[in-house]
Protein backbone atom coordinates (compact mmCIF):
# COMPACT_ATOMS: atom_id res chain seq x y z
CA UNK A 1 0.00 0.00 0.00
CA UNK A 2 1.26 3.40 -0.90
CA UNK A 3 1.37 6.17 1.80
CA UNK A 4 0.35 9.97 1.74
CA UNK A 5 1.12 12.52 4.12
CA UNK A 6 -1.18 15.54 3.84
CA UNK A 7 0.56 19.03 5.22
CA UNK A 8 -3.26 21.08 6.20
CA UNK A 9 -5.49 22.55 8.45
CA UNK A 10 -8.44 20.60 10.25
CA UNK A 11 -11.92 21.64 9.50
CA UNK A 12 -14.35 20.35 12.44
CA UNK A 13 -17.53 19.86 10.40
CA UNK A 14 -15.23 17.33 8.77
CA UNK A 15 -15.93 18.59 5.01
CA UNK A 16 -12.64 20.05 4.13
CA UNK A 17 -9.07 20.22 5.37
CA UNK A 18 -7.15 17.49 6.77
CA UNK A 19 -10.49 15.38 7.36
CA UNK A 20 -11.51 15.55 3.53
CA UNK A 21 -8.10 14.76 2.64
CA UNK A 22 -8.42 11.32 4.81
CA UNK A 23 -11.94 10.15 3.47
CA UNK A 24 -10.35 10.83 -0.21
CA UNK A 25 -6.95 8.97 0.62
CA UNK A 26 -9.40 5.36 2.40
CA UNK A 27 -11.65 6.17 -0.84
CA UNK A 28 -8.65 5.34 -3.37
CA UNK A 29 -6.57 3.07 -1.12
CA UNK A 30 -3.65 4.64 -0.06
CA UNK A 31 -2.63 4.80 3.85
CA UNK A 32 -2.57 8.67 4.86
CA UNK A 33 -0.82 10.77 7.13
CA UNK A 34 -1.41 13.92 8.44
CA UNK A 35 0.79 17.34 10.08
CA UNK A 36 -1.84 19.50 11.09
CA UNK A 37 -0.58 23.40 10.65
CA UNK A 38 -4.00 25.39 11.84
CA UNK A 39 -7.27 24.29 13.74
CA UNK A 40 -10.19 26.23 11.80
CA UNK A 41 -13.64 27.02 13.79
CA UNK A 42 -15.69 26.45 10.86
CA UNK A 43 -18.89 24.82 9.98
CA UNK A 44 -20.71 24.45 6.64
CA UNK A 45 -21.58 28.16 6.62
CA UNK A 46 -19.16 30.55 7.54
CA UNK A 47 -15.33 30.25 9.12
CA UNK A 48 -15.19 31.89 12.76
CA UNK A 49 -11.36 31.38 13.13
CA UNK A 50 -8.36 30.09 12.91
CA UNK A 51 -5.52 29.06 15.36
CA UNK A 52 -2.07 28.33 13.84
CA UNK A 53 -0.15 25.52 15.06
CA UNK A 54 3.51 26.64 15.96
CA UNK A 55 6.43 26.28 12.93
CA UNK A 56 8.03 23.82 15.68
CA UNK A 57 5.05 21.64 15.91
CA UNK A 58 4.63 21.29 11.95
CA UNK A 59 8.11 20.47 12.11
CA UNK A 60 7.66 18.02 14.56
CA UNK A 61 5.08 16.37 13.07
CA UNK A 62 6.44 16.16 9.72
CA UNK A 63 9.55 14.75 10.89
CA UNK A 64 7.82 12.19 13.06
CA UNK A 65 6.21 10.60 10.08
CA UNK A 66 9.18 10.47 7.82
CA UNK A 67 11.53 9.42 10.65
CA UNK A 68 9.84 6.43 10.76
CA UNK A 69 7.63 5.66 7.52
CA UNK A 70 8.09 5.63 3.76
CA UNK A 71 5.93 8.39 2.60
CA UNK A 72 5.32 7.88 -1.23
CA UNK A 73 3.44 11.35 -2.22
CA UNK A 74 2.40 14.56 -0.12
CA UNK A 75 -0.18 17.06 -0.35
CA UNK A 76 0.23 20.81 1.61
CA UNK A 77 -3.34 22.70 1.98
CA UNK A 78 -3.63 25.71 4.00
CA UNK A 79 0.03 26.80 5.65
CA UNK A 80 -1.99 29.89 7.65
CA UNK A 81 1.53 32.03 7.71
CA UNK A 82 4.54 32.23 6.58
CA UNK A 83 6.61 30.67 9.31
CA UNK A 84 4.64 27.49 8.73
CA UNK A 85 5.36 27.62 5.45
CA UNK A 86 9.18 28.27 5.40
CA UNK A 87 9.29 25.22 7.68
CA UNK A 88 7.19 22.81 5.52
CA UNK A 89 9.51 23.86 2.51
CA UNK A 90 12.90 23.57 4.77
CA UNK A 91 11.04 20.42 6.22
CA UNK A 92 10.26 18.55 2.58
CA UNK A 93 13.38 19.69 0.51
CA UNK A 94 15.80 18.77 3.66
CA UNK A 95 14.05 15.42 3.23
CA UNK A 96 14.12 15.67 -0.88
CA UNK A 97 10.43 14.52 -0.56
CA UNK A 98 8.49 13.31 -3.76
CA UNK A 99 5.61 14.05 -5.69
CA UNK A 100 4.59 16.86 -3.54
CA UNK A 101 0.67 18.60 -4.68
CA UNK A 102 0.95 22.18 -3.62
CA UNK A 103 -3.04 23.73 -2.66
CA UNK A 104 -2.59 26.79 -2.06
CA UNK A 105 -5.58 27.11 0.14
CA UNK A 106 -6.39 30.92 1.02
CA UNK A 107 -10.21 31.28 0.51
CA UNK A 108 -12.93 28.76 2.19
CA UNK A 109 -15.88 27.99 0.00
CA UNK A 110 -17.94 30.36 2.51
CA UNK A 111 -16.17 33.32 1.75
CA UNK A 112 -13.19 33.09 4.80
CA UNK A 113 -9.45 34.14 4.02
CA UNK A 114 -7.91 31.34 5.46
CA UNK A 115 -3.96 32.66 4.89
CA UNK A 116 -1.54 35.51 5.75
CA UNK A 117 -0.86 38.33 3.14
CA UNK A 118 2.76 37.97 4.02
CA UNK A 119 2.62 34.18 3.50
CA UNK A 120 1.45 34.25 -0.06
CA UNK A 121 4.49 35.16 -1.23
CA UNK A 122 6.37 32.47 0.96
CA UNK A 123 3.69 29.86 -0.15
CA UNK A 124 5.36 30.12 -3.88
CA UNK A 125 8.99 29.70 -2.70
CA UNK A 126 7.35 25.82 -2.30
CA UNK A 127 6.04 26.17 -5.67
CA UNK A 128 9.71 24.48 -7.84
CA UNK A 129 9.74 21.64 -5.35
CA UNK A 130 5.82 20.67 -6.52
CA UNK A 131 4.91 18.33 -8.98
CA UNK A 132 1.58 20.23 -9.50
CA UNK A 133 0.22 23.43 -7.92
CA UNK A 134 -3.63 23.40 -7.71
CA UNK A 135 -5.21 26.85 -7.16
CA UNK A 136 -8.64 27.68 -7.71
CA UNK A 137 -9.68 30.75 -9.99
CA UNK A 138 -9.98 33.26 -6.55
CA UNK A 139 -6.20 31.70 -5.65
CA UNK A 140 -4.95 32.22 -9.14
CA UNK A 141 -5.95 35.77 -9.14
CA UNK A 142 -3.83 36.79 -5.80
CA UNK A 143 -0.86 34.40 -7.11
CA UNK A 144 -0.91 35.72 -10.64
CA UNK A 145 -1.95 39.56 -9.91
CA UNK A 146 -4.83 39.83 -12.34
CA UNK A 147 -8.86 38.90 -12.66
CA UNK A 148 -9.81 35.95 -13.53
CA UNK A 149 -12.86 35.73 -16.17
CA UNK A 150 -12.91 34.32 -19.12
CA UNK A 151 -10.53 30.84 -20.73
CA UNK A 152 -8.08 33.13 -21.52
CA UNK A 153 -7.47 34.24 -18.37
CA UNK A 154 -7.05 31.52 -16.81
CA UNK A 155 -4.21 30.77 -19.63
CA UNK A 156 -2.72 33.74 -18.96
CA UNK A 157 -3.27 33.84 -15.22
CA UNK A 158 -1.59 30.06 -15.37
CA UNK A 159 1.67 31.51 -17.32
CA UNK A 160 2.14 34.04 -14.79
CA UNK A 161 2.32 31.34 -11.72
CA UNK A 162 4.21 29.72 -13.90
CA UNK A 163 7.15 32.21 -14.80
CA UNK A 164 7.06 32.49 -10.78
CA UNK A 165 8.89 29.19 -10.55
CA UNK A 166 5.96 26.24 -10.58
CA UNK A 167 6.57 24.05 -13.22
CA UNK A 168 2.78 22.42 -13.68
CA UNK A 169 -0.24 24.40 -12.97
CA UNK A 170 -3.88 23.51 -13.30
CA UNK A 171 -6.39 26.17 -12.29
CA UNK A 172 -9.67 24.76 -11.07
CA UNK A 173 -12.48 26.25 -12.70
CA UNK A 174 -15.43 24.73 -10.48
CA UNK A 175 -16.14 28.71 -9.26
CA UNK A 176 -17.67 29.63 -12.82
CA UNK A 177 -21.25 29.78 -13.39
CA UNK A 178 -21.36 28.57 -16.59
CA UNK A 179 -18.71 25.43 -16.52
CA UNK A 180 -16.41 23.39 -14.25
CA UNK A 181 -13.69 23.50 -16.78
CA UNK A 182 -10.24 23.33 -15.15
CA UNK A 183 -6.97 24.43 -17.21
CA UNK A 184 -3.53 22.24 -16.82
CA UNK A 185 -0.25 24.04 -17.97
CA UNK A 186 1.82 20.95 -17.97
CA UNK A 187 5.16 22.49 -18.82
CA UNK A 188 4.35 23.54 -22.00
CA UNK A 189 1.60 21.54 -22.87
CA UNK A 190 -1.58 23.25 -22.39
CA UNK A 191 -4.15 20.77 -21.79
CA UNK A 192 -8.26 22.13 -20.80
CA UNK A 193 -10.36 19.45 -18.59
CA UNK A 194 -13.78 19.53 -19.33
CA UNK A 195 -16.83 19.14 -17.22
CA UNK A 196 -20.16 20.37 -16.73
CA UNK A 197 -21.40 21.71 -13.77
CA UNK A 198 -23.39 19.59 -11.29
CA UNK A 199 -26.04 20.92 -9.80
CA UNK A 200 -25.69 21.16 -6.50
CA UNK A 201 -24.55 23.76 -4.09
CA UNK A 202 -22.73 21.31 -2.44
CA UNK A 203 -18.99 21.88 -2.52
CA UNK A 204 -17.34 22.03 0.23
CA UNK A 205 -13.61 20.70 0.76
CA UNK A 206 -13.89 19.97 -3.10
CA UNK A 207 -10.65 21.54 -3.70
CA UNK A 208 -9.11 19.74 -0.91
CA UNK A 209 -9.92 16.54 -2.06
CA UNK A 210 -9.11 16.88 -5.74
CA UNK A 211 -5.72 17.73 -4.23
CA UNK A 212 -5.42 14.93 -2.51
CA UNK A 213 -6.84 12.42 -5.34
CA UNK A 214 -3.77 14.03 -7.31
CA UNK A 215 -1.32 13.03 -4.91
CA UNK A 216 -2.89 9.54 -3.99
CA UNK A 217 -2.65 8.86 -7.59
CA UNK A 218 0.86 10.15 -8.16
CA UNK A 219 2.32 7.88 -5.05
CA UNK A 220 0.30 4.95 -7.35
CA UNK A 221 2.65 5.91 -10.46
CA UNK A 222 0.53 7.78 -12.45
CA UNK A 223 1.71 10.60 -14.16
CA UNK A 224 0.77 13.92 -13.78
CA UNK A 225 -1.89 14.45 -16.61
CA UNK A 226 -3.01 11.02 -15.71
CA UNK A 227 -3.40 11.64 -12.25
CA UNK A 228 -5.18 14.75 -12.19
CA UNK A 229 -7.73 13.38 -14.77
CA UNK A 230 -8.29 10.30 -12.96
CA UNK A 231 -8.68 12.94 -9.71
CA UNK A 232 -10.97 14.82 -11.63
CA UNK A 233 -13.39 11.98 -12.15
CA UNK A 234 -13.43 10.79 -8.64
CA UNK A 235 -14.30 14.29 -7.37
CA UNK A 236 -17.14 14.75 -10.31
CA UNK A 237 -18.42 11.43 -8.82
CA UNK A 238 -17.95 13.02 -5.45
CA UNK A 239 -19.93 15.66 -5.81
CA UNK A 240 -22.41 13.95 -7.43
CA UNK A 241 -22.46 11.95 -4.76
CA UNK A 242 -22.21 15.26 -2.34
CA UNK A 243 -24.24 15.40 1.11
CA UNK A 244 -26.59 18.12 2.94
CA UNK A 245 -25.11 18.50 6.07
CA UNK A 246 -25.67 21.54 7.99
CA UNK A 247 -27.19 24.91 6.85
CA UNK A 248 -24.79 26.24 4.27
CA UNK A 249 -22.38 24.55 1.59
CA UNK A 250 -22.31 20.97 2.25
CA UNK A 251 -19.14 18.18 1.77
CA UNK A 252 -18.65 16.05 -0.90
CA UNK A 253 -19.55 12.12 -0.82
CA UNK A 254 -15.99 10.65 -0.60
CA UNK A 255 -16.74 7.50 0.79
CA UNK A 256 -20.26 7.05 -1.17
CA UNK A 257 -19.12 4.42 -3.79
CA UNK A 258 -17.45 2.50 -0.92
CA UNK A 259 -20.85 2.79 1.19
CA UNK A 260 -22.98 1.27 -1.91
CA UNK A 261 -20.68 -1.11 -2.51
CA UNK A 262 -20.75 -2.71 0.99
CA UNK A 263 -24.71 -2.03 0.74
CA UNK A 264 -24.88 1.06 3.47
CA UNK A 265 -28.09 2.84 2.65
CA UNK A 266 -26.43 6.38 0.64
Amino acid sequence: MKHVLTIAGSDPSGGAGIQADLKTMCALGVYGMTAITALTIQNTREVRGVDAVSPDTVKGQIAAVYDDIRVDAVKIGMVVNAGISATISAELLGRKAKNIVLDPVMVSKSGGRLIDDDAVQETMRLAPAAVVITPNIKEAELLSGMRIVHHGDMETAAKIIQDHGAINILIKGGARETDADDYLLLGKERIWLRSDRVPTKNLHGAGCTLSSAIACFLAKGLKVREAVEAAKDYVHQAIRDSLTVGGGVGPLGHLQALYRRTGEVV
